[in-house]
């Protein structure tokens, strides 16, 4: 079972355009609840008295999920994160802190030495409230390996029960993350004793693909976001990470407790809550997903929809397969949706109205039931 970590309303939302109110987050938790996501990293708590408030109000409404707040490795802000959790069933804590040369050298002007020393403390520290604690080494994937492997020994030995690897940058390739996690698993003392998590960006379009590539080598939980949402390029998109799982069980052989039927409906209260729409094209949750335009994949999907679909549109809570007509447009899917709406042409019929139909397609973009109604309409 791998288990899922939504971050939709922490690294999701603090990217431009995403922002939410308190009312908002809290509404979207509910929805990720009902998802039966496995996590709901509600917020930052120390970055803003608004983001305290929203972990508070979604900590105490989701009582069936484990909420978890994100706090650096300093001691004010995972007291604020234990603050705002207190009311929570299921209170888990995310500590992280930049291992990466680029990060300890320019960023936070600190040694590798320093760096271990406030893991430990930040673990040791957050522990002490809850079993349920996090650690990432930000930027992991660009971090020195024999460092890393230093860093998470550490920290296991302090008390995580997950450690996540963050492609911070969304740097690396399938292969190389891949074998990164495998590399970890083989060096790190402890490293069977808790779980392996994934947090890949999308800067170079492969957040989903890095992200089970780190399942294929032993990853049980990946991190992930609704509609891929998250800094920059976003993260790795939780509907798309689901339905590959689900879809290609044969070559994973795992799976997970979400409800794919409310996938759809989480994607669009997202974009209801935010104004920001997903791409039409959008894998799993865009308007074209389960939608067919080409003649041949027409004809293919009124014989067997097999032909064209791989997952079945309810399965993520999408009403039907839709087929739509214009110029692109065959006699099949002609009279596939003519039937639907109780006309049937004799091939007769069908010889005389074709040609109008495409003439009328090629003048719109698209031809509706209003179009066909009054072409073939026998009232």
């Amino acid at each position: 079972m791998i288990k899922i970590f939504d971050t939709t309303l922490r690294d999701g939302e603090q990217s431009p355009g995403f922002a939410m109110t308190i009312e908002q987050k809290v509404t979207l938790a509910k929805q990720l609840e009902r998802l039966r996501v496995d996590v709901i990293e509600a917020g930052f708590p120390n970055a803003s008295p608004d983001d305290f408030e929203a972990v508070k109000a979604i900590a105490e409404m989701c009582q069936q999920v484990e909420i978890c707040a994100l706090a650096r490795c300093h001691s004010n802000d995972i007291q604020a994160a234990i603050e705002a959790l207190q009311v929570a069933s299921k209170p888990r804590i995310h500590v992280f802190i930049a291992t990466s040369d680029i990060h300890l050298q320019h960023k936070l002007k600190i040694t590798r030495e320093q760096a271990i020393e406030r893991a430990v403390a930040g673990v040791s520290m957050a522990r002490a409230f809850t079993p349920l604690v996090d650690f990432s080494p930000e930027d992991a994937t660009r971090s020195d390996r024999e460092f890393l492997v230093e860093i998470l020994t550490a920290v296991i030995a302090a008390g995580v029960d997950t450690i996540n690897i963050p492609d911070t940058v969304g740097y690396m390739t399938p292969q190389e993350y891949g074998e990164l996690i495998a590399y970890l698993r083989a060096h790190v003392a402890g490293i069977e004793r808790v779980i392996i998590s994934t947090h890949c960006h999308n800067d170079l379009g492969l957040a989903v693909a890095n992200s089970l590539a780190g399942v294929l080598q032993g990853a049980k939980q990946v991190e992930c976001t609704i509609n891929g949402i998250g800094e920059r390029a976003g993260n790795a998109s939780l509907e798309e990470v689901v339905m590959l799982l689900k879809t290609r069980r044969d070559l994973y052989q795992v799976s997970t407790q979400v409800d794919t039927t409310q996938l759809l409906a989480t994607s669009r209260l997202l974009s209801d809550i935010t104004g920001q729409d997903v791409q039409a094209n959008k894998a799993i949750v865009g308007r074209n997903a389960f939608a067919h335009g080409a003649g041949i994949h027409q004809h293919g999907m009124v014989s067997e929809r097999s032909t064209y679909e791989i997952m079945r549109p309810e399965d993520v809570g999408c009403a039907t397969t839709q087929i739509y007509l214009s110029k692109h447009s065959g006699r099949h899917g002609l009279a596939h949706r003519l039937k639907a709406l109780g006309i049937v042409l004799s091939p007769e019929e069908m010889d005389e109205g074709f040609p109008q139909f495409k003439a009328l397609a090629d003048r719109k973009k698209q031809v509706d039931d209003s179009d066909l109604m009054q072409l073939f309409g026998t009232g």
